[in-house]
C-alpha cells in the first residue's frame, strides 16, 4: 500500500504558515513532500524548510478581499493547482468586552470568520475544477465552544467559522472536503505572553489531563490526517486537539 500521507507533488497554502502554529503545520507537509505556500503580512525570519525543501511566501494580508485573491492566483500560477488550503491565520488580543470599541471587534471577526470564509470561497473555486478535487482546514479554538472571556469576539468569530466549515462540507461535496481543528493551548514562541513564565506555563500545562501544552507538531500531524486519503470519508467534522480538555472546576472546589 502506497503512504497515505504522502503529499509529493500536493500543493498547501497555508495562512500564516511562518510562524506558532502555522509553521508546525507547515513543517510537517514539508516532511511529507509537499510544495507549501504560506502567506503573512511580513516574511519570516527562518523560513520553514525541511531538508533542501522551502516553504514559497507570498506577502498577503488576508483581510484584504484583493490580495487574498492574488494570493490564490500566485499559488495556481506557480504550482498549477491547489490540493489543500488551511486557515489557520487569526488570533485576538485581550480586551474587555464592556469597553471594547466596535470598530476593534469588526477587525477581529474579519480576521477570525471573514476572511477564512472569503479564502475558502476562492479556494473552492480552484478545487472544483480539478478532477481530485480538494481539501480545506479550518482551525478553530476551544473558544469556538466554551466561554471566551477577555476574547469574546475571537471566540464568538471562532463558533461562526466551525458552523462555517459544516455549511460548506455540504455545498462543496462531493468534490471539497471541509474540516476544521478545535485546538487547545499550544506552546508557540508567544506562549510567555499568554501563560506567563516558565513556572506559568507548567502551572498551567498542569491543568490539562495530558499534563502539556500542545505543540505546533500536533496541530500539523492532525492536519496531515484530514488532508490525506485517510480522511477520505471525513467532511463537516471538528477535530479537537486539547489534551483531553479542562478540568471541571467543581473538582477543585469541592471538599468532600
Amino acid at each position: 500500500m502506497d503512504n497515505p500521507l504522502d503529499f509529493t507533488g500536493k500543493v498547501i497554502l497555508i495562512t500564516g504558515g511562518g510562524k506558532g502554529a502555522g509553521k508546525g503545520i507547515t513543517e510537517r507537509f514539508l516532511q511529507q513532500g509537499a510544495d507549501v505556500v504560506i502567506c503573512g503580512r511580513n516574511e519570516p525570519d527562518n523560513m520553514p524548510q525541511y531538508e533542501e525543501k522551502k516553504a514559497v511566501f507570498f506577502s498577503c494580508d488576508v483581510r484584504d478581499l484583493e490580495q487574498a485573491q492574488q494570493l490564490i492566483d500566485a499559488t495556481v500560477e506557480r504550482f498549477g493547482r491547489l490540493d489543500v488550503l488551511v486557515n489557520n491565520a487569526g488570533g485576538a488580543p485581550n480586551a474587555d468586552a464592556a469597553t471594547v470599541s466596535p470598530r476593534f471587534s469588526e477587525s477581529i471577526l474579519r480576521l477570525n470568520l471573514i476572511a477564512p470564509l472569503n479564502l475558502c470561497q476562492m479556494a473552492n473555486a480552484v478545487m472544483q475544477k480539478q478532477e481530485e478535487g480538494g481539501s480545506i482546514i479550518n482551525i478553530c479554538s476551544v473558544s469556538a465552544t466554551r466561554p471566551s472571556p477577555g476574547t469574546a469576539a475571537y471566540g464568538a468569530a471562532k463558533a461562526g467559522l466551525l458552523n462555517l466549515t459544516k455549511s460548506l462540507a455540504v455545498e462543496w461535496a462531493p468534490k471539497v472536503r471541509t474540516n476544521a481543528v478545535i485546538a487547545g493551548m499550544i506552546l508557540t514562541e508567544q506562549a510567555h505572553m499568554h501563560y506567563g513564565d516558565d513556572e506559568g506555563i507548567a502551572s498551567v500545562s498542569a491543568t490539562v489531563p495530558l499534563n502539556r501544552l500542545a505543540t505546533p507538531k500536533d496541530i500539523g500531524d492532525t492536519c496531515l490526517y484530514l488532508a490525506s486519503p485517510l480522511a477520505s470519508y471525513v467532511s463537516g467534522a471538528d477535530v479537537t486537539v486539547h489534551g483531553g480538555g479542562e478540568k471541571p472546576a467543581f473538582l477543585g472546589a469541592a471538599n468532600v
